[in-house]
């Protein structure tokens, strides 16, 4: 498993849409850290495109199986996702699909699920990202194309 093929820093832009908000496009940074031990340290920030932060998350992403994947990621808006799935070879790349459940603050609005596709070839990184929350069942969240910058 290849995951160490994610070490370095990913920007690139996306779009946001769900029932419930206004569609949006961001600028987006995702950082994958080598920190010495069986995981790689996550973090993530988005902004918008006059340059005002918008969200941001960190975690850590693990492999404990040949096709295996974990990512447990911290929001600072009231949640904590485990998020498992699995890892699978592509042309040129990889491919992992995950799907988290989810722990909410008090305070947080309510997410009850989350699913992620990630797919890594060459220097290009995509994702797509869905959710339950609020009332809605599963739907499309997020989409993005990031191109390896370091």
């Amino acid at each position: 498993m290849l995951i160490s093929q994610l070490i370095g820093t990913w920007r690139g832009e996306g779009a946001g849409e769900y029932p419930t908000i206004e569609s949006f496009t961001y600028a987006e940074e995702l950082t994958f850290k080598d920190v010495g031990k069986p995981f790689l340290l996550y973090q993530q920030l988005t902004w918008s495109p006059s340059g005002a932060p918008m969200h941001t998350e960190t975690g850590f992403l693990r492999a404990p199986g040949p096709e295996a994947i974990e990512f447990i990621i911290a929001q600072p808006t009231g949640q904590t996702e485990l998020a498992e799935g699995t890892y699978t070879t592509t042309d040129g790349g990889f491919e992992l699909r995950l799907e988290a459940r989810i722990m909410n603050s008090a305070t947080a609005k309510i997410v009850d699920a989350t699913q992620r596709r990630i797919a890594v070839a060459d220097n290009q990184l995509t994702y797509d990202f869905a959710m339950a929350a609020v009332g809605v069942p599963m739907t499309h969240h997020l989409a993005a194309s990031l191109t390896r910058v370091d």
